[in-house]
């Protein structure tokens, strides 16, 4: 007679078993990288299979999911937890979400399979996706310590640090004792007073601005020093500025940059700084602090602070003569003739005083006005 036909038991995995399908035991004393090697060539690990459809490859895909929903989500969790402690972080993801899509009935496996590729997405720095695991987690289980930790260590990574505190002081509503929810509850507070610290010191920052701007202002108005806009600043000036020598005081000295001009040999000066207390004599002997060969030059030779006159150009377009022992801080504040500052600098002209009167001539009120805004 012949033997009744009896169908196989299904594996059962027993405590001291291995984690992994008998049909791979025999890799039980190979090396993780060599396990994780022939894991790669198996189809539960594919998004696709290139060609046609291959009998033994479909049968191995199968066996990933041999077994009652639970035991197979299981599996993959078990697998992915191999995987995780061996730092593999992004193929343990994708175990832990075979096991979710599988969708078994059993709260706790589901719960852990959440949480753990949450640490994944953490370890990846997928912050977003981190908190919305531990999110499905905490729904399954809310008493997770765990998923309080890593969800608060998201939003402390995103910069969400109300959320972030709100998240790990829920989690110590729970255990206050809890050393990783309390370590992380005192980053944030560290992390909120610094930017406090930040923010006030920005806030101080403009507000000195701001009192300086005033200051500077109201120090120009009390000096009736004005200044007019032209088209076209000289690109120095944005680097030297109008200034207080002490910034919160108005009645410290002015300081301003200067443009000299040498109009008959189209030639020009900058000083980044020169007081309101200068004269305009002191001015012109510091510019003419110059080599030797300078002033033999045919173009220069009538150049020298003796030889050389200084006018200024007033609010009406017309031109003055600087008196040399005349302060800059005299010239500016007096009504009539009005002088003015040209984009907040001091304009001079130094021209020799054998030319001036020719010089003088050909002044174009008109032109003068044309260069202004």
């Amino acid at each position: 007679m012949s033997k009744e036909y009896k169908t196989p038991e299904k594996y059962v995995p027993g405590p001291t078993d291995p984690a992994l399908p008998p049909q791979l035991s025999e890799y039980k004393g190979k090396t993780t990288d060599e396990v994780l090697a022939e894991l790669n060539k198996m189809p539960f690990f594919m998004t696709q299979l290139d060609g046609d459809e291959n009998p033994e490859l479909e049968a191995l895909k199968a066996l990933a999911y041999e077994g009652e929903p639970h035991e197979v989500a299981g599996n993959f969790k078990n697998q992915g937890n191999d995987l995780y402690k061996a730092k593999n972080y992004r193929d343990a993801r994708e175990l832990y979400t075979k096991g979710i899509d599988v969708k078994c009935d059993d709260a706790k496996i589901n719960e852990a399979l959440f949480s753990n590729r949450a640490v994944c997405e953490l370890e990846l720095k997928n912050y977003r996706r981190c908190i919305n695991d531990c999110k499905q987690a905490l729904n399954l289980n809310p008493m997770n310590l765990k998923c309080y930790f890593r969800m608060g260590k998201a939003f402390f990574a995103l910069d969400k640090l109300e959320e972030a505190q709100e998240t790990v002081d829920f989690g110590l509503k729970i255990d206050d004792t809890n050393v990783s929810l309390q370590n992380i509850a005192k980053n944030i507070i560290k992390r909120m007073n610094e930017i406090k610290a930040n923010e006030e010191a920005k806030l101080k920052a403009k507000q000195d601005i701001e009192n300086k701007k005033i200051m500077l202002e109201s120090a120009l108005t009390l000096r009736n020093v004005k200044s007019i806009t032209t088209t076209e600043p000289a690109e120095f000036l944005r680097e030297s500025k109008t200034k207080l020598e002490d910034p919160m005081d108005f009645e410290s000295q002015m300081i301003y940059p200067a443009i000299i001009m040498y109009p008959t040999t189209n030639e020009f000066d900058f000083i980044g700084e020169v007081g309101e207390l200068t004269t305009v004599q002191e001015l012109l002997d510091l510019v003419m602090q110059r080599p030797q060969e300078w002033f033999e030059t045919e173009e220069h030779k009538n150049f020298s602070s003796k030889k050389l006159v200084a006018f200024m150009e007033t609010q009406s377009g017309g031109l003055i003569k600087a008196g040399k022992k005349l302060t800059f801080h005299d010239i500016l504040k007096k009504e009539t003739p009005s002088v003015p500052l040209f984009d907040f600098a001091l304009k001079i002209f130094f021209v020799p005083k054998v030319e001036s009167e020719q010089w003088i001539s050909q002044w174009d009120k008109k032109a003068a006005f044309e260069k202004r805004a």
